[in-house]
């Protein structure tokens, strides 16, 4: 899932300077889950909001909404009656979302009140980590479903490098050495072999061609 945090609570004031009318829309998807901008992130940002306002002298009518998603038009849509009765929206869903809804509600005022940080998983306690950098070139089969380019420091294709040590990565006794993460993983499944093949030279083009990737379904297209 997509993994993002809230903004400070001043950057956010000042990005809402001069709105007198706002809705703060959340996500009830990805953001939801790392408790960024669900519900109650949302009812808790919208409180605060009108608090610091009328502390500052400067009131300001606050609504809530929550979309299921805010990267899906017909989610989006539902958002209409909100914009139409206010200035701006604080939209805390990811980057994707406030593309979505910024694009579909222009020249409506569209705020970002999260920064979306990784692709990542939910590993207890409240933690979350990244697992996938979207590079576009999945190796996951070859390496036991453990990610080498986000969770090796060094995104070795082909390790351990020499730094690792009792199954620990050299940036930190605490991080593990993915390739020794591989390894077991790997020797778990019967598997080992696939461990000694050479990945070749990994293609980055996917990833770093230029300008926005495009993935295009044509069964999706045929039933439009």
């Amino acid at each position: 899932m997509i993994v993002a945090h809230r903004k400070p609570m001043e950057e956010i004031l000042r990005s809402l300077e001069g709105i007198s009318r706002l809705v703060v829309c959340g996500c009830n998807s990805c953001v939801a889950v790392c408790h960024s901008g669900g519900e109650n992130e949302v009812q808790i940002l919208a409180a605060q909001i009108r608090i610091a306002r009328q502390q500052s002298g400067q009131p300001v009518e606050v609504e809530e909404l929550v979309l299921e998603r805010n990267c899906e038009p017909e989610f989006i849509e539902m958002a209409r009656p909100a914009v139409e009765r206010t200035e701006a929206m604080l939209n805390v869903s990811c980057g994707v979302g406030v593309n979505q809804v910024a694009e579909a509600y222009a020249p409506y005022r569209v705020i970002p009140g999260l920064n979306t940080t990784f692709y990542g998983a939910h590993v207890g306690g409240g933690v979350f980590e990244e697992r996938c950098g979207g590079c576009g070139d999945c190796v996951l089969d070859r390496t036991g479903g453990i990610c080498p380019v986000i969770r090796c420091a060094k995104s070795i294709l082909n390790g351990p490098c020499g730094g690792s040590q009792n199954g620990k990565c050299e940036i930190s006794k605490e991080t593990d050495c993915a390739w020794q993460l591989i390894w077991d993983r790997l020797n778990a499944q019967g598997r080992l072999a696939r461990y000694l093949e050479i990945e070749p030279v990994k293609d980055w083009r996917p990833a770093t061609a230029g300008g926005p990737r495009r993935l295009v379904q044509e069964v999706l297209l045929n039933d439009e």
